[in-house]
């Protein structure tokens, strides 16, 4: 447990959004991806997940860590829609409408609530995905539904503190997610396998030099030189501790990092590609929908339609 403790400590945690949401028809998407984790509370209503359509009962949440592929149904699941993540992110406000009265949170039909965040370690690592934690529906745990509740409230008001109560709220929500994992002893032996390297200082060394130079030679040589470790071996070593290639994480890093600027810059596609390290224009907007399922520039679109 201390070694949990210390890892929590560790942990940097950024609110992005919370949103009231009301259904206005079923719909399965399809390799639903974000790079940030969602929690999602259901109000009433129906809401599954995977291929076996596994329902969510009202009152419990469902949590999908950043980086997974996952399927969703929102709504009746005997006939609905199904649709890809790219068709959704276009017409999301024709499958969704946003509630913005406190007062309505809980009392809408088909509708549920949900917070996204990042929860990284070292100011580096997404957490979550780094544990290869799948999807997974929490059951009867009233107090992180009502800190749900109260994160939703607060982003439909003006308050004084507004910003500083929602980010407190959502460290808790995080430690509550780890403690129930903790609790029910789930994902036992991804969390023994893929926990160990957070205790690595060279490693720790390699992810925060990728950080900071996401947009600059990252090869395995340069790797390599971080960690003191030869050429030969950084590739092993990394894929050792983290299970993917560095090469693979690189790219997630870059591609997170992409999403980042889409969303809060009004830099150009090419401008942020090389940002982060595509000389190639074409070749990061190809590595770009391979990896979300949608366009830079539409992604770009959907801070407006997340809106709804």
């Amino acid at each position: 447990m201390e070694d949990y403790n210390k890892i929590i400590e560790s942990l940097g945690v950024k609110f992005i959004k919370a949103r009231n949401i009301r259904i206005l028809q079923p719909i399965t998407i399809k390799n639903f991806y974000d790079v940030e984790n969602t929690l999602l509370i259901l109000f009433n209503g129906d809401v599954s997940i995977g291929d076996e359509k596994i329902k969510v009962d009202v009152g419990d949440m469902l949590f999908i860590p950043g980086g997974k592929h996952v399927t969703v149904t929102y709504g009746d699941p005997s006939n609905p829609k199904t649709v890809s993540n790219e068709e959704f992110m276009t017409h999301r406000e024709s499958y969704w409408e946003g509630n913005h009265d406190p007062k309505l949170i809980g009392h809408l039909p088909n509708s549920f609530g949900y917070v996204s965040f990042e929860a990284k370690v070292f100011d580096s690592v997404n957490f979550f995905n780094s544990l290869d934690v799948p999807p997974f529906i929490i059951k009867r745990e009233e107090h992180l539904a009502t800190t749900i509740d109260q994160i939703l409230a607060e982003e439909m008001t003006d308050l004084a503190g507004k910003g500083r109560i929602i980010k407190i709220k959502t460290e808790e929500i995080v430690i509550e997610v780890v403690r129930y994992i903790l609790k029910n002893h789930l994902f036992v032996e991804q969390l023994v396998t893929n926990s160990t390297y957070f205790k690595d200082p060279r490693l720790i060394d390699i992810f925060a030099y990728i950080k900071e130079n996401l947009g600059g030679d990252l090869s395995n040589k340069v790797l390599a030189n971080v960690a003191n470790v030869s050429e030969d071996y950084v590739g092993q070593y990394f894929k050792m501790l983290t299970g993917i290639n560095p090469q693979d994480y690189i790219e997630y890093q870059r591609m997170e990092a992409a999403v980042g600027l889409l969303r809060t810059s009004k830099k150009s596609i090419r401008a942020i590609g090389a940002e982060v390290g595509y000389k190639d224009t074409a070749y990061f907007c190809r590595r770009f929908k391979m990896m979300f399922g949608i366009p830079a520039g539409k992604m770009r679109r959907r801070e407006s339609l997340m809106n709804v």
